[in-house]
């Protein structure tokens, strides 16, 4: 792990040292240790030094995981993390926002003058090749996922208006467990996160009930795994079995073109005004006749970073400008609650010229065998 820029943060500020609390669940800490265990706190301290306070009897496995100097957390299981950061530090000391309450009167303790950063977070917007390299490979399995669903969609028969698949109705849990068998093998983990809408759920942006899927309504497939070194994917796409080309037909187009000149703001590379490629995503959906701003229409931002978490910063709604190696999904949307929704997502990574798309998975309405 490289801590250039908590150097160059302490330096700037006049401070003496970087503090940050948490556990296996918080991911600023998890980008700075490669921790992964256990859901105790534990501690974080870089004064020049990288250390990790590791929890009692996890020392061993901390030592394995991270890249600097480890210690014993506690002398005693009472002992917090905190308390044993205090002790490490002096003087002006950079925390994130979000530190626990207790590990800061810890430090306030100790004598220590707090001061609030942000630095960890703007850290981890420009990612490395081996970052880059873990999220393709993520990537790839939720493409494998992606292509069991739509196999069976594309096999499924019909009893009037309902599709059927393997002796029995084809609903959206059973092609989510498909999807997530899949995706396992692969791998990876499907996180709780496989979102799977059919007809007007499809415009509920996180559905997860089990509802028969009918001939002739949008199937929005949503697929964000998480690899086994902390690294999320994040695919969608939208499947009509029998399309009549009406309301979703035309959906469908004005998704794929909005992709498509999304992928044109980005062709500039490094330095692109984020929500300039916002804009002209939504510009193109407002072209096809859909509300480019609400419901029914686009209702959410073209895109977000993805990383450790699978939400994280930048949003393309913001004004700043794309760094070279943000890797940012591209999932432009139409949604009607009276008729489905339709969404296209790709994940890119912008380059210092152009940018580089890790998602090599077709766009169809038509599912087919794959």
């Amino acid at each position: 792990m490289e801590f250039s820029a908590l150097e160059t943060e302490l330096d700037s500020r006049g401070a003496d040292a970087f503090v940050h609390v948490g556990d296996r669940f918080d991911d600023d800490l998890g980008y700075l240790t490669r921790f992964s265990g256990p859901d105790r706190d534990y501690a974080f301290v870089y004064d020049g030094e990288a250390v990790l306070c590791a929890p009692r009897l996890f020392e061993e496995q901390a030592e394995q995981e991270f890249s600097g100097t480890v210690v014993s957390a506690a002398e005693q299981e009472a002992t917090a993390a905190g308390e044993r950061a205090a002790e490490l530090v002096s003087g002006t000391v950079l925390v994130p926002q979000g530190i626990p309450h207790d590990a800061a009167v810890w430090l306030e303790r100790a004598g220590c003058e707090l001061e609030s950063t942000d630095v960890v977070s703007r850290m981890r917007v420009r990612k490395t090749e081996a970052e880059i390299d873990r999220l393709r490979t993520v990537q790839e399995a939720a493409q494998v996922g992606m292509a069991r669903a739509e196999t069976v969609l594309a096999a499924a028969g019909a009893e009037g208006d309902s599709l059927t698949w393997d002796g029995g109705a084809l609903t959206t849990e059973r092609l989510r467990r498909e999807a997530n068998a899949a995706m396992a093998r692969e791998g990876v983990d499907p996180a709780g996160n496989t979102v799977i809408g059919a007809g007007e759920t499809c415009a509920d942006l996180h559905f997860t009930g089990d509802l028969p899927i009918e001939r002739g309504e949008t199937v929005l497939l949503d697929l964000s795994p998480r690899g086994p070194e902390g690294y999320y994917g994040d695919l969608s796409r939208t499947f009509v079995v029998d399309s009549e080309g009406g309301w979703e037909r035309r959906a469908y187009i004005a998704a794929e073109r909005a992709q498509d000149a999304a992928f044109e703001a980005l062709s500039e590379g490094a330095g692109t005004v984020a929500s300039t490629v916002h804009e002209e995503t939504a510009a193109e959906v407002g072209a096809y006749g859909f509300r480019p701003d609400g419901s029914p229409g686009f209702i959410h931002s073209t895109g977000h970073g993805v990383g450790m978490s699978l939400h994280e910063a930048p949003s393309l709604r913001a004004d700043d400008e794309l760094e070279a190696g943000t890797v940012l999904t591209i999932e432009p949307g139409v949604y009607d609650p009276d008729e489905g929704g339709v969404r296209i997502e790709d994940l890119v990574v912008v380059r210092e010229e152009g940018f580089e798309n890790l998602t090599d998975y077709p766009r169809s309405l038509v599912p087919r065998k794959r």
